[in-house]
């Protein structure tokens, strides 16, 4: 039927002339005056993806279009799955949307086929995808693809334009006038950072969706919204350098090297068996040193090692005792008392040297290396097992309900079983710890306890507090650091801070407000320019900043910093005192 339809207009319509009248066959659009098709949108043969988006053409029917060209028409959804059709978007759908172009004639262009309109009501204006870039027309990229035309299109705003000299992109570092035009854009976060149009679309298009941000403060929500409102194209993809073929090969290489002064292997220190003696084993801090185990007199693979530089950070440094070779420290306490339990505020003393005592207490009061702490921890972990046994289909309550049982102890080795509640004849699958702890810890990631994209805080999960899983959590990240499982590498800084020297002694940025419209208050604080436009600002917020207690009088412009950063204290900080204590 789809077939007829366009054998019947062809003689109505030249834009049906780009449509075949029946299937061809896969090597006949390769041949003649079709090695270089023509969009059947925008009747342009050129191929820019930057520009335009991919080219693409269906060999079945000959048919081609330029990505953009068919995302922006007007009169047109994706009705089918991604491998159906053209990006979706069915044959038949595509048909009927360049019948209908054909007859709108473009207002820049003058000629007929133009499948965009702006979409202010009551402007009549149409245009194909090229003419609208040309006449600076914007094409939002997110929501339902919305076009504006050159008098309709959305502008960026600032208070006062302050800036008497050019100031560079700050990707190319071409210097250009701050003012906001349709080529030059301002970071929405970032009052001195401005950019070319096309380089910010060229940065979106390599970096895409999870990398796209900010080039001088990082923040890639905010960032985003704006950009997407400007007409930016950012790609749900990976970045262009993920992507590519083995480029990080380098990386899954293992360092296969004894190291030690004297090697006894007769075979080199290159020689490396797996399950002897004469294993490799890396050190454990740095990893580009290795040792074979009868080198160092190890017993096993599992024992800790560090090569002579670490050791030498690690122990030597003044602030910490060197630690005993290949032996736990004699003492009664164990790491519950250190923590994974709820203890008091005096933890009891790990040996008679006041180094040692030292070293476990909290890190925002002597600042301590982590990474020691973790050694330390990790020389008390008993050969005794301790088996869980884990739902893999429900890690996370899983987990809970094993580190909840009274008969876990933290400093037992662990032994995970897999399990199925779907099973009535109990049958356990061992498993591995080292993938429970990576499962675990991404359920965590992902887990209403904390907020923010890439990098995480602490959000405020009243839910959570009545169930005390803020503190389950902290239990877990405890846990997995000391058995050998993955980092929290979900973290912010700022949360990492608030955790190794105390909350009173971070500064957040904005960068850790998940709230748009928070981060948007703070931006406009610090960006405004007069008294009388900062007191404006506390008056629109007023019931806002005195219900966190960030009301002040305004004296001068400068009192804006002190405001912006008592609202980011208490957003970032205070407002999840409670989970943060109960972690």
């Amino acid at each position: 039927m789809a077939c007829g339809a366009a054998r019947e207009g062809k003689s109505d319509t030249a834009a049906l002339e780009l449509l075949p009248s029946a299937p061809r066959k896969m090597n006949e659009s390769k041949t003649g005056g079709s090695q270089n098709p023509t969009c059947v949108f925008c009747r342009k043969n050129d191929d820019c993806p930057i520009k335009y988006g991919e080219k693409k053409t269906n060999e079945k029917w000959n048919l081609t279009v330029h990505y953009y060209c068919l995302l922006m028409s007007s009169g047109i959804w994706q009705r089918g799955k991604e491998e159906e059709g053209v990006y979706g978007f069915l044959i038949e759908d595509i048909k009927k949307e360049v019948t209908r172009a054909s007859k709108l004639k473009c207002c820049i262009c003058k000629k007929t086929g133009a499948s965009i309109g702006c979409v202010t009501p009551r402007c009549k204006r149409s245009y194909h995808f090229p003419c609208g870039l040309q006449r600076e027309c914007i094409f939002q990229f997110t929501g339902n693809f919305a076009s504006f035309c050159w008098n309709h299109r959305p502008v960026q705003i600032i208070t006062s334009n302050n800036y008497r000299d050019s100031l560079p992109c700050t990707i190319c570092l071409e210097f250009i006038e701050p003012i906001p035009t349709y080529s030059i854009l301002r970071s929405p976060c970032c009052k001195n950072a401005w950019f070319h149009r096309d380089c910010l679309q060229v940065q979106a298009i390599n970096a895409g969706m999870f990398f796209f941000r900010c080039t001088v403060c990082n923040n890639s929500d905010i960032f985003q919204k704006e950009m997407l409102r400007m007409g930016i194209h950012i790609p749900e993809k990976d970045a262009s350098w993920e992507l590519e073929e083995n480029a990080y090969q380098e990386l899954l290489q293992h360092y296969e090297h004894c190291d030690v002064r004297r090697c006894r292997c007769k075979e080199g220190r290159d020689y490396n068996v797996p399950d002897s003696k004469w294993e490799i084993k890396r050190c454990q801090c740095c990893g580009s040193r290795g040792t074979h185990l009868a080198c160092s007199s190890l017993q096993s693979w599992e024992q800790n090692w560090e090569c002579l530089e670490c050791r030498g950070i690690l122990y030597n440094s003044g602030d910490f005792q060197k630690a005993k070779k290949h032996t736990l420290p004699s003492t009664n306490v164990g790491i519950t008392d250190c923590l994974l339990e709820e203890s008091s505020p005096k933890l009891p003393r790990q040996s008679p040297g006041a180094q040692r005592e030292d070293l476990l207490r909290q890190g925002s009061k002597f600042r301590r290396d982590i990474s020691t702490l973790i050694i330390e921890l990790g020389f008390q972990i008993k050969k005794k097992a301790k088996r869980l046994f884990i739902n893999k289909a429900n890690i996370w309550n899983s987990a809970l309900d094993g580190f909840r049982n009274h008969n876990f102890n933290p400093s037992y080795t662990i032994e995970i079983a897999y399990v199925n509640e779907n099973d009535h004849f109990g049958k356990e699958q061992p498993g591995s710890k080292q993938e429970f702890l990576s499962l675990l810890m991404q359920q965590l990631e992902n887990s209403p306890l904390f907020e923010g994209s890439l990098s995480k805080n602490l959000s405020l999960n009243s839910q959570a507090l009545k169930e005390n899983l803020y503190y389950e959590a902290g239990k877990m990240l405890a846990i997995s650091l000391v058995h050998g499982g993955p980092s929290p590498g979900f973290f912010s800084k700022t949360l990492f801070n608030c955790l190794v020297y105390g909350p009173e002694s971070t500064q957040p940025i904005l960068d850790d407000v998940s709230d748009f419209d928070v981060a948007q208050i703070i931006i406009r604080i610090n960006t405004a320019a007069t008294v009388a436009d900062l007191n404006s600002l506390l008056n629109e917020y007023y019931n806002y900043l005195e219900l966190i207690g960030c009301l002040r009088l305004i004296t001068s412009l400068s009192d804006k910093y002190r405001l912006a950063k008592d609202i980011l204290v208490y957003h970032v900080i205070k407002r999840v005192q409670a989970p943060f204590e109960r972690w």
